[in-house]
């Protein structure tokens, strides 16, 4: 399993949870190698020779397929992929330039895309499955946030085209985080949180660990689910 993002937060979660699955993981990061090592370093001391990093920024042309050639390598095989890593921070009209577009769906849409191209046959030879982890804001955006939101929303899309182009062979589908692991930098003042959650059907906010469990049937337990994307966002997105 190839699973982007994977050194921290969310990501690590997923790896964790897949690894205890049985899985042999490979946890791709971009700059936080320290926190990959450990997370693999941990994961090898349970089962040695089932973790390996991968370093790379998914924008930059190559990266991609140079991702899924350097997983072969490692584990011989590919049988799933979860596209998890992702840049985050706000757009204002007015403020949005080539960077921050070519920063936001270069890691919201244009790695998972050509990811996905470059894992596709490998995939098809196992049968394998790819998660795509999308955002509740791809459907409905949020404000100061448009080109995230509009690279979420084409993640969804490329969620049930790349269902429909790899069946029947690979199963695609994606999750949509709602208030989980809020970002390090404070985007989310303490007053604009508490507002979030009161807003969350649930009364509450998400634990990486509900992504992951989601991740794990996505990936072993839902052999006759592709092309849908799972809302786990403790009811949030039903009646923002």
């Amino acid at each position: 399993m190839l699973v982007t993002g994977a050194a921290r937060r969310v990501g690590a979660a997923i790896a964790r949870t897949l690894h205890d699955a049985g899985a042999t993981v490979v946890i791709h990061y971009r700059s936080s190698a320290k926190d990959a090592e450990s997370l693999a370093a941990g994961l090898n001391r349970i089962r040695p020779r089932s973790a390996w990093t991968l370093q790379g920024d998914l924008k930059d042309d190559g990266v991609p397929e140079a991702l899924v050639a350097s997983t072969l390598e490692r584990t011989g095989r590919l049988d799933g992929l979860v596209n998890n890593a992702s840049s985050f921070y706000p757009t204002p009209m007015g403020t949005i330039d080539t960077a921050a577009w070519n920063e936001l769906v270069g890691s919201n849409l244009k790695g998972p895309l050509f990811l996905s191209q470059a894992a596709a046959p490998h995939l098809r030879a196992g049968r394998g499955a790819i998660v795509n982890i999308v955002d509740i804001h791809a459907e409905r955006p949020l404000k100061g946030y448009p080109v995230y939101s509009a690279a979420k929303s084409g993640l969804a899309g490329l969620t049930r085209a790349l269902a429909l182009e790899l069946a029947p062979e690979v199963r695609v589908n994606g999750i949509a985080p709602g208030p989980i692991a809020w970002p390090d930098d404070q985007q989310f003042p303490p007053e604009q949180r508490r507002h979030i959650i009161e807003h969350t059907l649930l009364k509450r906010e998400g634990d990486p660990s509900d992504i992951a469990r989601t991740t794990r049937f996505l990936m072993f337990d839902a052999p006759y689910v592709t092309g849908q994307i799972i809302a786990v966002d403790g009811g949030r997105s039903a009646h923002l």
